[in-house]
């Protein structure tokens, strides 16, 4: 093999290596929250849409599409600039510290360079696709961005700001459809991902152990007993709060039949404090997803009622 072909291999082995370590600390796994965008789409269905109609069909559905895409772009540069802010912690976390940048496989500076311009290409392709969308784009951006250098310090705040980034997230899908949405599904959104952020801090609690302050600032502040607590005042709201959407709503159909979809969202939540409880598998809720047959099983469920009552009884 001549040297120039051996060079023109190992330059092609770099660039893959590289290109790697940056989608990977982008968090592909992490995208499926930004599957709320299509929250919209769902619950304006032959209210702001008729899906009998291809040509409204086929625009809204791209929009949410599109939308789910410059979102991922989005949040895989802030997470990027994030590791970077994260470097000296992430060291020193079991899990954390074989990330690419604070494994060594991935410069600081490379990171902060392409974190950056998909920022700015993210939040440009936003506002190009509907400029509310792109001012709620560029609203995440520094909600994350004070998450990563002040917000994650101070305990619950840090878990308001995750819940908030979901927030963010439905009105987006709503934004750029142009449709309007219950405020009270909004709050749902909120408070349930409030009780999935909480989760993620008590295992980070437990497994941490003497070095939860090392690994995270906000963990010294809190304890499992906080914890838990906080969690059933979310679980008991989160609940009060769709029970009441389902009755209260004047966009719902008579029939309550969405009240089939609200021992979905009960045994959803409590299954979800199980794995954190028993299992502790809650560091990681984007896994559980796809990991857990019960929590899927529920979610695809609670869809495919909601769809169902929704477009054959509106």
């Amino acid at each position: 093999m001549s040297k120039q072909k051996q060079y023109k291999n190992s330059l092609n082995g770099q660039i893959t290596e590289l290109v790697t370590a940056i989608f990977v600390t982008m968090r592909p796994k992490q995208w499926s929250k930004n599957l709320l965008v299509f929250f919209a789409l769902l619950f304006s269905v032959q209210e702001s849409w008729d899906i009998t109609q291809w040509s409204t069909v086929d625009s809204m559905l791209a929009n949410s599409i599109i939308a789910f895409i410059i979102f991922s772009v989005i949040s895989g540069a802030v997470y990027l600039i994030n590791d970077v802010l994260d470097y000296e912690k992430d060291n020193i976390h079991p899990v954390k510290s074989m990330r690419p940048i604070a494994s060594g496989k991935l410069s600081k500076k490379i990171a902060t360079i392409t974190g950056t311009s998909l920022l700015f290409i993210g939040i440009a392709l936003s506002f190009v696709l509907h400029l509310n969308f792109g001012w709620i784009s560029i609203g995440y951006v520094i909600l994350m961005t004070s998450y990563s250098i002040v917000l994650k310090n101070i305990v619950l705040i840090d878990c308001f700001a995750i819940s908030a980034g979901f927030v963010l997230r439905a009105i987006a899908g709503a934004a750029v459809l142009d449709v309007p949405i219950s405020l009270w599904l909004y709050l749902c959104t909120g408070l349930g991902a409030l009780v999935i952020a909480l989760g993620k801090r008590r295992c980070e609690l437990i497994r941490s152990g003497e070095k939860a302050s090392l690994q995270r600032t906000s963990l010294k502040s809190y304890s499992i007993k906080l914890i838990d607590a906080v969690s059933i005042m979310a679980i008991i709201a989160t609940v009060i709060v769709y029970t009441t959407y389902i009755f209260a709503a004047t966009n719902l159909p008579d029939n309550y039949l969405m009240t089939l979809t609200i021992p979905m969202v009960i045994y959803g939540l409590l299954r979800y404090i199980y794995l954190v409880h028993f299992k502790n598998l809650g560091e990681s809720p984007e896994d559980l997803l796809l990991s857990d047959k019960h929590l899927f099983g529920t979610v695809t469920i609670w869809i495919a009622i909601t769809a169902i009552v929704l477009v054959i009884f509106r």
